[in-house]
């Protein structure tokens, strides 16, 4: 679920291993397309925040990294992965674009810088960068996974296919790819291509939640709401604090005739959001 970021801190040294920090893409996308034609906002991303002493203490060792290698551009690629974590996202900035000027062929550091970007709302330099990520390497999947999620975003479903059939030429085990497609499947209305790529990705790794939220959108959306049911039931097992998968579970049970249940599930989304559009109209239908 995890895009990767070059570099890790192991005692104060940097090794070539890959850092998961930043979760700013694939299949760490908060929250699936609705199916419905109304629905709450689409949010673009969320980040795993991390403590804020552990983040203190990994700053703190990758700079005195930076104070011994002025020049390593791998060094501030990764601090601004830390900073991002952080939600520090002025320094993250700055950082990738050290590491950028260090080393201008470097795809991940465009890519982190463009992750960034699209969480402080800069979406068009956030295309521009992963689209230079990409000129450095053609090959970068990350890249083409944040770029397709752009583009899905903006309503490009076509250039977004186009990258992430890129992607899964390149990686065709990539989890988040096959997430990022089903979202995109799923936005056209094809939800049993939809299904078939949360399967992909659930197969590839079954630890995370959004696929299996996405895909419990697409099955109600096929009318098969048992299974929906308990696709929203793993993914609110996974992270309990979604109000989106509540208020598809909400559907998926009301649809059921379980409306005992479907009520406890729209007030549990609605505690959680309150302005959450799916929820707010189902428990108006199903209101004792």
């Amino acid at each position: 679920m995890i895009t990767t970021i070059e570099g890790t801190r192991i005692d104060g040294t940097l090794r070539g291993t890959r850092l998961t920090v930043l979760l700013l893409a694939g299949i760490a996308l908060a929250g699936c397309e609705t199916v419905a034609t109304r629905g709450p906002a689409q949010q673009v991303a969320v980040l795993e925040r991390q403590d804020s002493a552990v983040a203190g203490t990994n700053i703190a060792s990758l700079t005195e990294v930076i104070r011994n290698n002025p020049t390593d551009a791998t060094a501030y690629n990764t601090r601004g992965a830390a900073y991002a974590r952080a939600g520090d996202f002025r320094d993250a900035l700055a950082d990738f674009t050290r590491a950028i000027e260090l080393d201008p062929s470097n795809p991940a550091a465009y890519t982190n810088r463009a992750l960034a970007l699209r969480q402080t709302g800069r979406d068009d330099d956030a295309l521009a960068d992963f689209t230079r990520a990409l000129a450095a390497n053609p090959n970068y999947a990350p890249a083409r996974i944040g770029r397709a999620n752009l583009l899905r975003a903006r309503g490009d479903t076509a250039g977004a296919l186009t990258d992430l059939n890129e992607a899964l030429r390149v990686n065709p085990e990539s989890a988040e790819a096959h997430h990022a497609r089903g979202l995109v499947y799923q936005r056209l209305g094809q939800h049993r291509e939809a299904v078939l790529d949360f399967d992909a990705a659930i197969d590839r790794n079954p630890y995370v939640a959004a696929p299996y939220q996405g895909r419990g959108q697409s099955l109600i959306a096929l009318g098969d709401n048992a299974k929906a049911i308990e696709d929203l039931n793993a993914s609110l097992n996974v992270q309990s604090q979604n109000a989106d998968a509540w208020a598809w579970r909400g559907v998926a049970l009301e649809r059921s005739g379980q409306l005992d249940e479907a009520r406890e599930s729209y007030r549990r989304a609605l505690s959680i959001d309150q302005s959450n559009t799916i929820a707010r109209e189902g428990a108006g239908r199903v209101r004792a």
